[in-house]
Formats: structure tokens, sequence, C-alpha cells
């Protein structure tokens, strides 16, 4: 008896574990600038992911939870994208990709961003590399999209 009871409290332990508090590495990281991000993305030769997001957003926590942290944690997308994470509703300060000074709301309203979460993907340059995926459109085919805007920057920075 007392042997079930401690196995039930491991497996309520640990499942509390499982769902307890975000670690620091289980969240994307913060644009702080695009202009030292560019320069990484052009010496691995891969595009900038960028989503655009907003605390109160239940479909960007979702979007990130579900797609975004785990390709960012997982070391294969290391060497085909660098994921940033902009808050339209945020001061922060920001580099832009030109190197000047900006904050992350100014850097939204400049990529013409306002509904959330939108992923755009750049060159090393700062260029928008096709199309913007705008909400969490159809949940089943949103890691196809990311997949495929990943591809086509990949294709624009190495050049194939």
């Amino acid at each position: 008896m007392m042997r079930t009871i401690a196995i039930r409290v491991l497996i309520l332990a640990w499942g509390l574990a499982l769902t307890g508090p975000a670690r620091a590495t289980d969240a994307l990281v913060q644009a702080k600038s695009f202009y030292d991000d560019a320069r990484t993305a052009a010496r691995r030769e891969v595009p900038i992911m960028v989503v655009f997001t907003r605390p109160s957003c239940p479909y960007c926590e979702r979007a990130k939870r579900e797609y975004l942290v785990p390709m960012h944690v997982d070391p294969a997308y290391r060497t085909r994208v660098i994921i940033r994470e902009v808050n339209i509703d945020s001061n922060d300060s920001l580099t832009g990709f030109d190197g000047k000074p900006t904050s992350n709301s100014a850097f939204a309203r400049a990529n013409k961003v306002s509904i959330v979460p939108t992923v755009k993907v750049f060159d090393t340059r700062g260029a928008e590399v096709g199309e913007a995926i705008v909400g969490l459109l159809i949940a089943d085919y949103y890691f196809a999209y990311l997949e495929a805007a990943i591809d086509d920057g990949l294709r624009v920075v190495r050049g194939k």
C-alpha cells in the first residue's frame, strides 16, 4: 500500500513538473539588435524569422508554445533560421537592420504589422522574404507554413 502511494506521489510530482512554469530556455529570444542578428545570419547563411506578438494574445501564446519555441530549441533549426520575437506594444529599444535605434512598436509599425501573431522572414540585409504569415491560420497546417517560409528564406539567403 505504501509503495502504491509513493508511486502515485512520484507520478503526480512528475506531471506537475511538466506543466510548471516555463523555463528561460522555453521562450523565444526578444529582439534587441537586428543589425547584430543580420551579421550572425550572414555568417551562418540563414534567414531571420521575426514573430510579432503581444502579451494579451492567446493565439500568440499557442503559436509560440506549439510551434515556435519547439523550433527555437531544436538544434536542427540553428542551421536553418534565427528566430526573434517583437512585442508590438512595447517601447523597449531595438536596433534595426540598418543599425539605427528604434523600438519594438516602431519596428512593427514600419513593417505594417497590426495583427498578431504575424511571422515575417527577412534576409541578411533586412529585406522581407515571401509573404507574411498573419494569424494562426489553420493550426493543422501552421507548421507547414512556417517550414515553407524558412525554406523560402534559405533559398534567398543562399542564392539557390
